[in-house]
């Protein structure tokens, strides 16, 4: 948001996607209007709150396609293609915050690269895009088990063993714990897509991506063997950290928060843009939600913090 509030306004994502050709055709934009309320008088969801029920009817549809006889369906044909026509249509969101031409500012990404590549501190990321992983990539931070941080995906795929250190190796961890439009499931494994893929095949429905109301949050991580192991390692990584930072970040995930106050060392300190608001406010506002006092970082663009 630091960089462009516009563009990064999932809002304005959703409106992008909606409007455009092959995410949803009208028939599947009509049962979602009609899940949003209940006179379905609405024009489509505006952020993820608006997603509730549309999670809950995803959900119902996931259950009912799995139980019963090859001979009986509980859903019709058009509940049975429901769910997917939903996840194509929050998987096309969450692309579209990788087609952009601005990136993060090299006198950002620099340091902290040196940082971790110095600390091997873990990173864990809550957003679709790709702004701090390409940047991560290109300095080395994430290159095979040669770099600091190691995510468990290789040219094989996914495995929660890719991220167990053997043999001696010291690295951490990145955790892309909402997901990311890069990771697809083929040939039931999980494999990430290089850059240049993502527009190749417009049929890719994406079942690694946290985009919903916060209640649902969990359950769509659990049904994720990608996302369920970044959050268990998460626990480990806070286990042997001495120092969170928490960059950005709106507080507004329960799960994380909970976590957070259970499992964070001492040490927290929260880098937020100051027109959030008052200090005193915003001092009550992070002990309410950790339960801990916190060093509270205030910048007019965050991207100015450099006290890595």
């Amino acid at each position: 948001m630091a960089l462009d509030q516009e563009f990064f306004s999932l809002d304005n994502a959703i409106g992008r996607v909606w409007d455009g050709e092959g995410a949803l055709d009208e028939g599947a934009k009509d049962l979602i209007r009609s899940c949003l309320v209940e006179d379905g008088n609405v024009d489509r969801p505006h952020g993820e709150d608006d997603l509730d029920n549309l999670q809950l009817v995803v959900s119902a549809c996931d259950f009912l396609g799995r139980v019963g006889r090859q001979d009986i369906h509980w859903l019709s044909e058009h509940g049975r293609q429901f769910p997917n026509a939903v996840r194509k249509f929050l998987y096309r969101t969450a692309l579209l915050f990788h087609q952009r031409e601005n990136g993060l500012p090299v006198e950002f990404t620099q340091p902290l690269a040196q940082f971790i590549h110095e600390t091997k501190s873990h990173i864990a990321t809550l957003n679709y895009d790709n702004l701090l992983y390409q940047p991560m990539i290109e300095a080395y931070v994430l290159n095979g088990y040669a770099g600091a941080l190691v995510d468990g995906l290789t040219n094989a795929g996914f495995s929660e063993e890719n991220l167990e250190r053997k043999w001696g190796r010291t690295f951490g961890y990145y955790m892309h714990l909402h997901g990311s439009p890069l990771f697809v499931d083929r040939d039931g494994s999980i494999f990430k897509l290089r850059q240049g893929e993502l527009d190749e095949d417009d049929e890719v429905v994406g079942s690694h991506i946290v985009l919903t109301h916060v209640k649902h949050k969990e359950t769509v991580i659990s049904a994720s063997p990608l996302l369920t192991a970044y959050w268990d390692h998460l626990a480990k990584a806070l286990a042997e950290s001495e120092e969170v930072v928490l960059f950005g970040y709106s507080g507004c995930d329960r799960h994380l928060n909970a976590l957070l106050r259970s499992r964070a060392p001492a040490a927290v300190r929260v880098v937020e843009w100051e027109g959030a608001g008052a200090q005193q406010e915003r001092d009550a506002h992070w002990l309410d939600l950790l339960g801990k006092q916190v060093a509270l970082v205030r910048r007019d663009n965050i991207l100015s913090f450099m006290d890595w």
